[in-house]
């Protein structure tokens, strides 16, 4: 089983930054794509961002160049970094773990944190 927690959300103003952290324990080993999720009110969980262990990222198109993912294997800990940010960003971003072999939306998720933009 793998656990993992995130930290990092909160209330931010318009054009403001957070960085969001999730940090794995349990059966770390074999874990592949780690990445966030995101599920504003009223609509549905859409990925963000992912990064494979040898730092291959993936982004959704809504973010590309305002957010960076990052990813430190010797702390199972992967971090997003997310510059100008507006209210359409605002939703519960999850922490998803995947291990070799899992197909989205398979593997581990987080509880999930919230970010809300807003002046």
């Amino acid at each position: 089983q793998v656990h993992l927690v995130e930290s990092g959300g909160g209330l931010v103003q318009p054009g403001g930054s957070l960085r969001l952290s999730c940090a794995a324990s349990g059966s770390v080993q074999n874990i592949d794509a780690m990445g966030w999720d995101r599920q504003a009110p009223g609509g549905q969980r859409e990925y963000v961002a992912y990064i494979t262990p040898g730092g291959k990222t993936m982004y959704h198109d809504s973010v590309k160049d305002r957010f960076t993912i990052s990813r430190d294997n010797a702390k199972n800990t992967v971090y997003l970094q997310m510059n100008s940010l507006s209210p359409e960003d605002t939703a519960v971003y999850y922490c998803r773990a995947a291990k070799s072999g899992d197909a989205y939306p398979s593997g581990y998720w987080g509880q999930g944190t919230q970010v809300t933009v807003s002046s």
